[in-house]
């Protein structure tokens, strides 16, 4: 009697001190022989629990199976077990299992069983058993409601979780949290930023899941004051700022274009780790600082951290932005002795190199990895495309085709773009067809923007017309703009001031390019009133056109030039060497049209 007293006192305290289960054992052979097993069912779900606690869940499974009555702590006691460690199959198994034995779940059975559903995505089930919550009145049960949230937001049924959410009686931070970050994932950021206001009037204090995925919803809307705000909050209010929250705010600052800020919030983090290096690397190379991303990808190493799959791809991306065959064959070099090859990778070494000059080392690396991926293919074309090598890329994509692989938008995209920097007209009208009667893919505005271009080239500038007046959605600015350098090219300046009028109602976002097209096209046709007009606007909006200019990389330094760029340093021997070229050229009866300054 005396024993059997001090295990309903001290049996959950001895087995709590137990750290394996050879320990546990001995109490379990201590509770069946005093006999308190038998006369207390909680002793059984003690044992379970602490079986799977110290991960010997097979023993927790035997003493279970040998249970002649089971009930809901023992129940409950093996399929957390079973979710603990890591096996959400074997919790809804256990959890059908327990229906068809008639045990009567509860609050946490049910949270266990909605939980293996959402590891498993397995959404089927998990309505099976929110059927069953309702039947057994747990609908307004506040862990069980975030539960079922959790399970509709991550299948990406946000709308049933809406609808879930707001029967909720009674809702917690988790459950708030779990709707924010649902909608953010599912591309519905202004409707997350909404509800978190929501959940601030009534109450709730944000935590740091809700802060990062409203960081996220700010650069998915590109609200820069809405970031800054946000920023600010989180400062005012004391929330403890991890390098994840650092990291995700330097991915908002650096996504909304703002590379200072973010470099500033990088040089005060006290603590880095090798994710928000890659962060700050891939948002230079991202917003046009090439140099940028491949100083601070040196400086990572300075610091002992070997960059990761994100910074390499963003050095590369840098690469083929400054035109440096030199810096993208060592990264290539370096990716190669450290990792394997993978789609990434080979993709973006292919448009590097393809868009460094060196389209015979883009098609060898495209031979030699390729595997038949459609990414690659389409990587290939596009780079012959623009290369100009219409016929090339038209060839390869024959190629493609006899090895059965299908081609999708993206091919065609990239084809038909090919096919309109070589003028090939005829090539372009066929595949075109194809493409929607043999491949049964529906014409995009990008496959129109390179129709256009291609006819309006060719000088069919009303053939183009009747194919925009076809399109089944409304054509955008890129459209007309394809049309309308057509119109200068063959001066078809009826047509044209009809387009030109049109790109100006579609009001272009401060593409100060466009603006300038316009202006050249009513130059050309002599309306110099509307010259003046459109000159008036784009100062009116502070748009100036940045000149285009030339990369030249000698001896892996890169050299710009611009149109009567005089600023060289070696100007003066460069114009030499020109008119060295120039005689020679003369010499063979060929003609350079220069203008030497």
């Amino acid at each position: 009697m005396l024993l059997q007293k001090w295990c309903l006192k001290d049996l959950k305290y001895f087995l709590l001190t137990c750290k394996d289960t050879f320990s546990i054992s001995k109490i379990h052979a201590l509770v069946i022989t005093s006999g308190f097993f038998f006369t207390n069912r909680t002793s059984a779900a003690l044992l379970i629990t602490h079986y799977a606690r110290t991960g010997d869940i097979d023993s927790a499974r035997k003493l279970f199976d040998t249970l002649p009555l089971r009930g809901i702590n023992s129940w409950n006691a093996l399929l957390i077990g079973y979710s603990r460690g890591n096996n959400p199959l074997e919790v809804i198994n256990g959890y059908k299992k327990m229906i068809l034995e008639s045990a009567k779940p509860d609050s946490s059975t049910f949270t266990v069983a909605i939980k293996a559903c959402t590891s498993l995505l397995d959404l089927k089930s998990g309505e099976e058993i929110w059927g069953n919550v309702v039947e057994c009145g747990y609908r307004d049960d506040i862990f069980v409601g975030s539960s079922v949230l959790n399970l509709f937001t991550k299948c990406g049924k946000m709308d049933e979780a809406i609808s879930v959410f707001e029967m909720m009686s009674k809702r917690d931070v988790v459950s708030w949290s779990t709707m924010i970050a649902g909608l953010v994932k599912d591309e519905r950021p202004k409707e997350a930023i909404a509800l978190y206001r929501r959940m601030r009037k009534e109450g709730f204090e944000g935590d740091k899941v809700v802060m990062l995925a409203l960081i996220q919803a700010c650069f998915n809307i590109e609200d820069l004051k809405m970031a800054c705000s946000l920023h600010g909050y989180i400062t005012r209010r004391c929330f403890y700022i991890d390098v994840v929250v650092q990291t995700s705010l330097i991915d908002m600052y650096a996504k909304n274009g703002k590379l200072d800020i973010a470099s500033a919030l990088f040089r005060t983090m006290r603590c880095k780790n090798v994710v928000s290096w890659s962060t700050l690397i891939s948002g230079y190379a991202k917003n046009g600082y090439a140099s940028n991303a491949l100083e601070l990808l040196i400086e990572m190493q300075g610091y002992s951290f070997e960059p990761d799959l994100v910074s390499l791809i963003s050095a590369i991306l840098a690469c083929s932005q400054i035109g440096s065959t030199i810096l993208g064959r060592e990264i290539h070099g370096y990716i190669v002795r450290r990792f394997d090859l993978n789609q990434i990778l080979v993709t973006s070494l292919i448009d590097m190199y393809a868009k460094c000059g060196s389209l015979l080392r883009a098609h060898l690396l495209f031979e030699r990895m390729s595997d038949g991926d459609l990414i690659h293919w389409n990587t290939i074309i596009a780079s012959y495309g623009a290369h100009g090598k219409g016929k090339e890329a038209l060839s390869i994509f024959r190629k493609m085709i006899e090895t059965n692989t299908k081609p999708d938008h993206v091919t065609f995209a990239s084809l038909f773009s090919a096919l309109s920097h070589s003028g090939l007209v005829e090539e372009g009208r066929f595949w075109y067809n194809a493409m929607i009667k043999d491949y049964k893919i529906e014409p995009m505005e990008k496959h129109y923007v390179s129709l256009v271009d291609l006819l309006a080239r060719g000088g069919r500038v009303e053939e183009a017309l009747s194919l925009i007046e076809s399109m089944k959605c409304e054509p955008g600015v890129a459209v007309w703009v394809a049309l309308l350098s057509g119109c200068i090219n063959h001066k078809k300046f009826l047509i044209g001031e009809v387009v030109a009028k049109k790109v100006l109602e579609l009001k272009p976002d401060n593409n100060p390019g466009v603006y300038t097209l316009v202006s050249n096209f009513f130059a050309a046709a002599g309306k110099w009133d509307d010259v003046a007009l459109v000159r008036k606007m784009m100062k009116s909006e502070g748009m100036k056109k940045i000149p285009g200019y030339s990369v030249v990389e000698v001896n892996g330094k890169s050299h710009a030039f611009l149109v009567e760029d005089k600023f060289h340093t070696q100007y003066e021997e460069i114009l030499r060497v020109l008119e060295v070229i120039e005689f020679e050229m003369r010499d063979i009866c060929y003609l350079a049209k220069i203008t030497l300054f």
